[in-house]
């Protein structure tokens, strides 16, 4: 894939781009700007359930000693979003009177209107998380999507040349928001592999063998009806995930499926009801631009932009009228914007200097306009303790 020594181009995703090793393993965690690239090259999703995403919020707030109760752990399911809507949060009590607080909402939403940033706020002034948070100071913010298809979504993890490992394939256990265990598994299968590969020239493919061997297979099945069911909306969804976890332990004998991926959720704005979120206050709740300064987020002032856009009419032309570019709201860092001061020339503005490489942009986007690539130098979040 790419230049070769000759300066021919062979097959490459970008000029210049020239990979030598001979396994190459993508592990770029979440939406992995290549791992996508090659799932689409070498069709590896065929047969395969749409993907799934969730945008996950997290803070880290330091409380009085007399609200904290180390070790305590916390779940919700539901408010402040509409039954139709999936998301939960989580709270953690954990060593030096911190609590780390956050909340997941699934991006299969569907009024364009919603802000998954204002949900979250929203959620902390709940009674039952005030009362923990009162009098507390912010230390961090931070926000990331979450791959959430599982078993069903799973593509094919070779290709030549190449494996695909993590959350890059999508190996997060979506009903215990946890990956960081199957990924590093994962990982370590990949170097069983390509050891192999190396000494005894067996065929890359031996990493899906290994991998239906493993726990991964086994955890990932078990949880894999959870997520589909949530199309049938909150009550039911818990319903039948006690049925399917408690009593059947995820062994029940059929498979959901996941109906379309994220970016085809959305209905047209003039079908949607707005939604008024409440102002912030400055001590539960918090604006963007607050609440980038605490991710430590830098870029070069004079770097590219690395929020490509296939169309830059689009926005304007189509998805403003279409879904009051809902890229106003999805985006958690306050990226993009309509300038609507000349009301009959708005202007659509991408304040890639406040991008935390989320990556929501990439999922949401209801035409698949924008492409978020890797920016130029090291910029981005420089997260604490996250």
């Amino acid at each position: 894939m790419g230049i070769d020594k000759q300066g021919n181009n062979k097959d490459s995703f970008e000029p210049g781009l020239n990979i030598m090793g001979k396994v190459t393993v993508f592990s770029e965690g979440c939406r992995g700007h290549l791992g996508k690239e090659v799932i689409k090259k070498y069709k590896l999703d065929n047969n395969k359930s749409p993907q799934q995403y969730g945008i996950g919020f997290k803070e880290i707030w330091e409380i009085p000693e007399d609200q904290h109760d180390e070790g305590l752990v916390m779940h919700t399911a539901g408010w402040p979003l509409d039954n139709s809507t999936y998301g939960g949060s989580f709270c953690y009590h954990a060593e030096k009177n911190q609590v780390f607080i956050g909340y997941v909402i699934g991006l299969d939403y569907q009024n364009p209107y919603l802000s998954p940033y204002d949900e979250f706020q929203q959620f902390k002034t709940h009674p039952a998380i005030s009362k923990i948070l009162k009098n507390g100071k912010r230390i961090s913010y931070g926000a990331r999507a979450l791959i959430e298809g599982g078993f069903q979504s799973l593509p094919t993890m070779h290709m030549p040349g190449a494996l695909l490992i993590g959350c890059d394939a999508g190996t997060l256990n979506m009903p215990k928001i946890k990956g960081s265990h199957t990924a590093m598994k994962s990982g370590m299968i990949a170097a069983e592999v390509i050891n192999e590969y190396i000494i005894n020239n067996v065929s890359l493919s031996d990493y899906e063998i290994k991998f239906k061997q493993s726990w991964i297979y086994n955890e990932l099945y078990k949880a894999r009806n959870v997520k589909p069911s949530f199309q049938w909306s909150l009550i039911p969804a818990i319903i039948f995930t006690g049925i399917d976890q408690i009593l059947f332990r995820g062994y029940l004998p059929f498979t959901l499926k996941h109906q379309h991926p994220d970016h085809e959720s959305l209905i047209p704005a003039h079908k949607a009801k707005k939604i008024e979120y409440p102002k912030y206050d400055g001590k539960l709740t918090f604006d963007k631009t607050s609440s980038v300064y605490l991710t430590g987020t830098n870029h070069e002032a004079d770097q590219p932009v690395h929020l490509k856009l296939k169309d830059p009419e689009l926005p304007i032309k189509y998805t403003l009228n279409e879904y009051d570019e809902p890229s106003q709201r999805y985006c958690p860092a306050g990226v993009y914007e309509v300038d609507k001061t000349e009301q009959n020339n708005p202007k659509f503005i991408i304040n890639a200097q406040n991008c935390i490489h989320c990556k929501t942009c990439d999922i949401k986007e209801p035409s698949q306009n924008i492409n978020w690539v890797v920016p130029e130098g090291a910029g981005g979040p420089n997260y604490s303790n996250m």
